[in-house]
């Protein structure tokens, strides 16, 4: 809003055309912009205001919070060091399988075929030593028959000799057997072990993958409180910089050491005196001034 436009607008409202939302609205708008320009302007020059005595205590205030600015980004990165790390054990830890896991895995897979092949054997010698045992059961009813018929000697001898045969076989099978279970029950033993020390090393990945879990809950509550520290610094260290432009733009023309500070920035601060008179025309002409 100029002069010409605001003397314009006054003569319509004398015949009657009033736009008093559309100014307020308008002022509004300005202002807004008005507060952008007093924070930019101020974030640019601050630096430059330490000599300002009216503005000595923003200055040091936000020499303090740029400080605690940087303790608190160092932290952030700080923490957010390890939270990647954390991250990084535990997909580690979840998505791959430790070499000694492996090796103990393909331990236990080589000892359970050797069992199921000793088991195998043990299966075809009890099936031989059953049909051992149907022979030399046949061959003793046929003793008995041979003798209750007084059969010759010759014949009887021969089954006898027979059945001592079956007798001696049928041992060696119950040996063998017994020798085969005994393999069986050593290696299951080994198994036990095997498991044993799989379930230990699960243990131990999920104890690890616990750790990291902790490491990265206390990770993110840790940045959730510097990110929420480091957003109240920069709204406190915004509002320094608000009424550091402000003053700055208000006194540039009449305070020497405000006029230096902005030298390099003195169209930015014609810009928002004039934003200023519009800002006041347009609340006149809203009827709020």
């Amino acid at each position: 809003m100029t002069p010409s436009r605001y003397f314009l607008a006054r003569c319509a409202q004398a015949f009657g055309y009033s736009r008093k939302s559309h100014r307020m609205t308008a002022a509004a708008s300005e202002m807004h912009l008005l507060r952008e320009a007093e924070a930019q302007l101020g974030f640019a020059n601050w630096e430059k205001v330490e000599s300002v005595e009216e503005l000595s205590l923003e200055y040091w205030n936000l020499r303090k919070f740029i400080k605690e600015k940087d303790i608190v980004r160092k932290k952030l990165a700080e923490c957010q060091a390890r939270l990647d790390k954390a991250h990084e054990e535990r997909t580690a830890l979840l998505n791959s399988t430790p070499e000694v896991h492996q090796e103990l895995s393909e331990k236990r897979t080589e000892l359970l075929a050797t069992v199921k092949t000793l088991s195998l054997k043990r299966d075809r010698v009890i099936a031989d030593a059953r049909e051992i045992r149907r022979s030399y059961d046949g061959f003793k009813m046929k003793l008995e028959v041979l003798t209750k018929e007084s059969a010759g000697e010759a014949s009887i001898q021969e089954v006898k000799a027979r059945l001592v045969e079956l007798r001696t076989k049928f041992s060696e099978l119950k040996e063998l057997r017994a020798e085969i279970g005994k393999e069986i029950g050593a290696i299951d033993a080994q198994l036990d072990l095997v498991d044993t020390e799989i379930k230990g090393k699960k243990v131990d990945r999920r104890v690890m993958s616990s750790g990291a879990f902790q490491v990265i809950g206390e990770g993110n509550k840790e940045i959730s409180i510097l990110r929420a520290e480091s957003a109240v610094l920069d709204t406190q260290m915004r509002q320094l910089y608000a009424d550091i432009g402000l003053y700055l733009s208000r006194n540039a023309g009449r305070n020497p050491a405000c006029a230096k500070a902005v030298a390099s920035h003195k169209g930015l601060v014609d810009v928002m005196m004039a934003i200023r008179r519009s800002i006041i025309l347009n609340q006149r002409l809203g009827g709020s001034a």
